[in-house]
């Protein structure tokens, strides 16, 4: 009979430590998201804040919610382009198809009923501003966080003009800084981005400059994120979501590969220093509402 028996090598979470969550933007390819989500469900993984940016800002409020990635993905599969993006040709698209997403799914709400404490990031033309959303209609600073320009039609909500949150903070690792938590898991589903061009065209040399800047903004995601999930996604397209099955599964497997990193991390005692040094750096860059 056997007295001692050695006990599985499993880290535990530590009671103290706050857990953050950043999704990023990326268009049609923001399925991948709630294929990490699963994979976290089913290691135990969960978290205290969530802030999501554009396609991450849709799945960061259907997961703050209450929405487990199985209801997540069953809505995904019922959609469509033109539910989405309702123009036709080179026009704008107003956003009622995003509102409407949300409505349906979660209700007429405010962005600080969540279970789970999450933040909306989009930008305000008016003012050129950071917008970090606790608080306000939800579909209405979702859609604004999606309003890519020149896709959609920015949100005209309260005094502000809400534009894609991307223009500025693609990746909002550093809003659960912000709020607390300390560390952070930051989801990029467009890890891609940033590629260039041989070609002198103008409109190449353009969509080039465009990819290498949104680049260069996704860095401090980078910078104030512990762990960096980025599925592999470069044969899936931000505009089209006829692979909804393989881009849930790319996110699954990524979220798996991502689990015993996550564990070990949250085992750890917060550190103080840590904590401070990510403080939000100026309200002129970024307002918390």
């Amino acid at each position: 009979m056997k007295f001692f028996e050695k006990k599985r090598d499993i880290p535990v979470k530590n009671k103290k430590v706050k857990l953050g969550l950043a999704l990023g933007g990326g268009g049609a390819r923001g399925v991948a998201h709630i294929g990490v989500l699963k994979a976290f469900e089913e290691n135990g993984i969960t978290f205290d804040f969530v802030a999501g940016t554009s396609a991450g800002s849709i799945v960061g409020a259907m997961y703050s919610f209450g929405k487990t990635p199985e209801e997540m993905l069953k809505i995904a599969r019922t959609l469509d382009v033109k539910d989405i993006r309702k123009s036709k040709f080179f026009m704008p698209s107003k956003t009622d198809g995003i509102e409407d997403l949300i409505k349906q799914n979660l209700g007429d709400v405010d962005v600080s009923q969540s279970k789970i404490p999450f933040s909306a990031i989009a930008v305000d033309l008016i003012s050129s501003r950071e917008i970090a959303f606790t608080r306000g209609n939800l579909s209405k600073v979702v859609a604004g966080s999606c309003a890519v320009p020149a896709v959609f039609v920015p949100v005209e909500y309260e005094d502000m003009h809400l534009s894609d949150g991307g223009l500025q903070n693609n990746i909002p690792s550093d809003v659960p800084r912000h709020f607390g938590c300390d560390y952070v898991v930051a989801v990029d589903v467009n890890s891609t981005r940033g590629y260039g061009t041989s070609s002198l065209k103008v409109l190449d040399v353009i969509l080039a400059t465009i990819r290498i800047m949104s680049k260069s903004n996704c860095n401090k995601g980078y910078l104030n994120a512990d762990i960096v999930v980025a599925p592999s996604m470069k044969e899936y397209k931000s505009t089209k979501i006829d692979d909804i099955d393989a881009m849930y599964a790319e996110g699954y497997q990524a979220g798996l590969e991502a689990v015993p990193k996550i564990l070990e991390l949250i085992s750890k005692k917060p550190k103080k220093a840590h904590k401070i040094r990510f403080k939000i750096a100026s309200e002129q860059k970024q307002k918390i509402v």
